[in-house]
């Protein structure tokens, strides 16, 4: 690959695990399988400048602490640059917050999830659609993977082509154009990520009324999803 991949920086993880070494940007970038000088970082929520399109090979938008209903400044910054992307063909990877994000650029409609927050290791399903997906397709029908969101895409984009869908949040994964995904669950996460995640979360998953000690059983590593972001980097080297 001539060009690196850019990770679009929208948020932090948590602070424990941040005073580990690690953020997302990390795992990403591991799990894109890639040299460090393959990979480059732009943190967009604190105003750092995003790459023109022909100096990077593709973009994965990370997770973020921040919901996008608080509407903040940067996000218009980073929607106008991923209508850019779309529009050249860059391949794009929206995750969480970035799948969101995504789906905000292209017209879709974000917000609360009527039914609250999702957290946990869960398992998706792929729609008939997503079989000749280039990016999910060779995933089998339904795997587990690793989640923790309150906001979602309520609405899809008109253009878009839904791909996957968890029994509580209909819309976990979508294409818009040819290149372009946006998935609600974490590729990157560990199974330890997770659980540290649910850990840290409990005393407010107590109070929504969750079982935490059931949660936390139910994590488990997640090979499919985690595979994602390594077929990524190849269709970016194409």
């Amino acid at each position: 690959m001539t060009k690196p991949i850019l990770v679009m920086k929208t948020g932090e993880t948590l602070a424990l695990l941040r005073a580990r070494g690690e953020d997302f940007e990390d795992w990403i970038g591991a799990g894109l399988g890639l040299a460090p000088g393959q990979w480059t970082v732009r943190c967009v929520a604190q105003g750092q400048a995003l790459p023109g399109m022909n100096e990077v090979a593709g973009v994965v938008i990370t997770g973020s602490p921040a919901m996008l209903t608080d509407a903040a400044p940067w996000n218009d910054v980073a929607a106008q640059w991923l209508r850019e992307a779309l529009a050249s063909e860059l391949p794009v990877l929206g995750i969480c917050y970035g799948h969101q994000l995504l789906a905000h650029a292209c017209g879709g409609r974000v917000g609360y999830h009527p039914l609250g927050r999702e957290i946990g290791t869960v398992p998706v399903t792929l729609t008939a659609s997503a079989r000749e997906d280039l990016l999910l397709g060779a995933l089998p029908v339904s795997f587990p993977v690793h989640t923790t969101h309150s906001q979602s895409v309520l609405q899809l984009p008109a253009s878009a082509t839904h791909l996957a869908a968890s029994d509580h949040d209909s819309h976990h994964a979508f294409r818009v154009g040819a290149r372009a995904w946006g998935v609600q669950f974490h590729p990157e996460f560990s199974a330890e990520v997770m659980r540290t995640y649910i850990q840290e979360r409990q005393q407010a998953l107590l109070d929504e009324g969750l079982n935490v000690e059931a949660l936390l059983r139910s994590v488990q590593e997640t090979p499919a999803a985690s595979g994602v972001l390594r077929r990524f980097a190849v269709l970016c080297g194409k």
